[in-house]
């Protein structure tokens, strides 16, 4: 694919190195966008070694070790002695492929891959990725949706590809202020979107991408062609109408929320003390991992993303040591004080079989163009990770009427 960089570039000949990657210049200032290429310390990745070889598992919990109480010591046994063979430098030249860039938008360092399709016609697509999560979310689809013909598709599903890491995620840091919420995201990334060269496009997203697809339809700036989500996340509002003529398909997704409620604690925890669990976090590689169960256990057992893919993106978060910033978000947005707000902007929704059950008639109460929908049998709420290729599809499904 055909590697580009719009705005001004440093004609800077010094080279900055960080603790995990490098740029062409001293820096990023106003609006240039710099290539960026990773490159982790090998003192860092010595250092995590070591930290697994002192691993040390809590007492565990009496009678059967399974998932009930949270992460299992069994489980993270196994996950620690595969960590320990884990080739970080395959996932750095896996990233490398694409073209990397800095930027900064408000003074915030934002880091991102744009890969723009060999087809001119293309749409510009941002891709959003979870929490928790990284651009690594993506990566599988970069390829097929920016040249759908080497992947056995059509040219006029093509997409210019964009996907930046969230502020306080991965190598979006150091975190300049407060107040990051997924409303200022949005506006942040439409900014970017129009710094790379692109007047109209359409947003992709799962978890804070669902969220900040939502925010910008709620935004619906010029040129926006609609956003995709695997998560309408739209709750009852406590008047029994709304449920009145629900299927038994919605009535069970309603009891999938209900289980999720009582086993995600860590949205209270992020959303009252985030600073305080990091401590952990930011100490501890294994808790670190435990703490990240949600790539195991959100499908309740049937999660399909293989171990290589959560031993990545976790390690990618422990070496930009983001596991503060990451849980900020769920601060800020319990904060936000503001009326509740109809999108009106375009929508489609793929629901997968072992994520979040979004409730159409709730979905459509707080969302009125929602002109997709759509169901899959096997996926959950990494589908981005799990089945690439049935998202793909339907990202292209979703987009074509606007093309």
């Amino acid at each position: 694919m055909e590697i580009t960089t719009t705005g001004r570039t440093s004609t800077m000949d010094s080279t900055s190195t960080s603790r995990t990657g490098t740029t062409d210049s001293m820096g990023t200032t106003g609006e240039e966008v710099v290539p960026f290429t990773i490159a982790v310390a090998q003192a860092d990745l010595d250092d995590l070694r070591s930290r697994l070889d002192r691993t040390r598992l809590p007492a565990p919990v009496p009678g059967e070790d399974d998932w009930l109480y949270g992460t299992p010591n069994s489980w993270l046994r196994d996950a620690v002695e595969a960590w320990k063979a884990f080739d970080w430098r395959d996932v750095e030249r896996r990233l490398d492929a694409f073209p990397n860039f800095r930027t900064e938008v408000d003074g915030q360092p934002l880091h991102l891959i744009h890969v723009r399709s060999p087809h001119p016609q293309a749409t510009p697509l941002l891709l959003v990725h979870s929490y928790p999560g990284s651009v690594l979310d993506v990566v599988d689809m970069i390829g097929p949706l920016g040249d759908p013909v080497a992947h056995g598709g059509r040219a006029e599903d093509a997409f210019h590809v964009v996907v930046p890491s969230a502020p306080g995620f991965g190598w979006s840091t150091p975190v300049v202020d407060r107040g990051w919420t997924t409303e200022r995201l949005a506006r942040t990334f439409d900014v970017l979107m129009r710094r790379l060269g692109y007047d109209t496009y359409g947003v992709h997203g799962s978890d804070l991408g669902a969220l900040v697809g939502r925010e910008l339809g709620l935004l619906e700036p010029d040129g926006f062609l609609g956003s995709h989500v695997l998560q309408a996340f739209s709750f009852p509002s406590g008047d029994p109408a709304e449920l009145a003529d629900l299927t038994p398909e919605e009535y069970a997704g309603l009891a999938h929320m209900q289980w999720f409620q009582s086993v995600g604690g860590y949205n209270a925890m992020n959303a009252s003390r985030p600073q305080t669990v990091a401590v952990g976090l930011s100490d501890s590689p294994v808790g670190q991992l435990a703490w990240n169960e949600l790539f195991v256990s959100f499908g309740n057992g049937t999660s399909l993303v293989p171990l290589e893919s959560i031993l990545a993106e976790v390690t990618l978060e422990w070496l930009t040591n983001t596991s503060a910033s990451v849980g900020r978000y769920h601060f800020e947005d319990a904060r936000l004080e503001r009326e509740p707000a109809v999108n009106h902007g375009r929508m489609g929704v793929a629901v997968f079989a072992d994520d979040f059950q979004t409730i159409r008639a709730l979905a459509e109460r707080d969302n009125d163009r929602i002109e997709h929908w759509s169901r899959f049998e096997r996926g959950g709420h990494y589908a981005s990770l799990e089945v690439p290729d049935v998202l793909v599809d339907d990202i292209r499904a979703f987009f074509r009427p606007v093309r």
